[in-house]
């Protein structure tokens, strides 16, 4: 082989070599490569707080509006916590009435009760018509030989709870006791008092009928209202035939409510939780609330949400507050707290939520500044952040300011 021919030779092997790894390189499709998501969101403009248009109003829109500032102000505030609550029935003041002994149930004269109507302590309801069987007699004595013990159960309840009562109230006039404590006891006499006036409307009722079996009668028993109050539910219709101990009606006082707060036990110790401010659940700042203090209750929680209830009390003789109604209840925080504020006037909010004011910076200029509104109290905006202790803010006339900047004015 000659020169020549080896140098073509090594030539064509070294283009056939090249040829083979261009061929087993691999030059990736386009449909291979994933295309990139799409924009979470489309907007025309993004707007910058930089870039916050500052407003120069003329001599004649100045004097047209009439804007009044005033300085921002550190001020020491009572601090509070907004919850939901619901309005309950207080204990004690429902009361079941169920029938003493078997019998076959007549209506009034005037009729059956109605739910919902208003009924008065002592008023007839409904008769009942013993069934004088020989089980329904044996039966009898031994409902009456029940109603006495609990009469004298409850009497003795009802003894304690005023003997508690009366030390406590010496124990508060010789400054050793607490008027909370007085509170308290109270609420056990009140209580006990009414367990006690219902065994004696039992046993009452229980003497009548036995009286009459014994003499071979059986005149009917007079279900009376054992307080007065709201008929919340009958249990039975005229000529039904109940046993003894069916609920027959229920009669609710509603003339004092609960109200019950569900509050998380992280935040109980730093709460004032004698007084609370009770309000509309959509109530907003400034809008009228109604003080109550804490009621003496049973002790309720919820293990599941980690919460404890409160219970406060309102007066309800105008009816405003029903059973399992929603209300907001503000409650203070413990220790005062000095923080920036503004008067509630001064605070315009844009279409994202946000909060402004506008800050003067200059003769008949303005310029909008954002601030993070805690809460709202006695009139003010109480500020987590905002313009610094004395700067001046529109507090008349910020809404028309506002508009003139996004153009809703001219």
């Amino acid at each position: 082989m000659t020169g020549t021919q080896g140098f073509v030779a090594g030539f064509v092997v070294a283009a056939v070599l090249a040829g083979g790894a261009a061929a087993w390189r691999y030059v990736p499709s386009a449909k291979a490569l994933p295309a990139p998501p799409p924009p979470p969101a489309v907007m025309s403009k993004m707007l910058k707080e930089e870039q916050v248009q500052t407003i120069v109003l003329r001599p004649e829109a100045f004097d047209r509006l009439a804007l009044k500032t005033t300085a921002v102000a550190k001020k020491t505030v009572m601090r509070s916590r907004f919850y939901g609550g619901e309005v309950v029935i207080p204990a004690g003041q429902a009361v079941i009435v169920s029938a003493p002994v078997n019998g076959t149930l007549r209506a009034m004269p005037e009729g059956m009760p109605v739910i919902g109507s208003e009924v008065k302590k002592g008023q007839p309801l409904m008769r009942l018509l013993p069934l004088l069987t020989p089980e329904g007699r044996v039966n009898l004595a031994a409902s009456k030989a029940d109603a006495d013990g609990q009469v004298k159960t409850t009497q003795t309840q009802l003894d304690a709870a005023q003997i508690a009562f009366d030390r406590a109230e010496r124990l508060l006039k010789s400054e050793a006791g607490s008027k909370r404590i007085v509170e308290e006891a109270q609420a056990q006499v009140d209580l006990a008092r009414k367990a006690y006036d219902a065994a004696v409307i039992r046993r009452d009722l229980l003497t009548a009928a036995l009286g009459d079996a014994d003499t071979g009668t059986a005149s009917p028993l007079t279900l009376d209202a054992p307080s007065s109050g709201l008929l919340r539910n009958v249990s039975a219709i005229a000529g039904q035939s109940v046993p003894a101990g069916a609920t027959l009606f229920e009669v609710a006082d509603l003339s004092h409510v609960w109200i019950r707060v569900a509050i998380y036990v992280g935040d109980l110790a730093n709460l004032e939780t004698q007084r609370a401010a009770i309000g509309a659940l959509s109530s907003k700042p400034g809008d009228a609330t109604v003080d109550a203090k804490l009621a003496t209750a049973p002790p309720t929680a919820n293990p599941t949400a980690g919460t404890v209830d409160l219970y406060y009390e309102l007066d309800n003789r105008t009816a405003e507050y029903r059973p399992g109604q929603r209300l907001g209840v503000s409650i203070r925080t413990k220790g005062d707290g000095e923080s920036l504020a503004v008067p509630w006037s001064a605070v315009v909010h844009d279409f994202h939520g946000g909060s402004w004011v506008y800050v003067e910076v200059g003769e008949r200029t303005y310029t909008r500044k954002r601030v993070e509104v805690r809460e709202v109290a006695e009139g003010d905006a109480i500020l987590v952040q905002g313009p610094e202790a004395g700067a001046k803010v529109v507090t008349a006339g910020a809404v028309e300011l506002f508009g003139a900047e996004t153009g809703f004015t001219k």
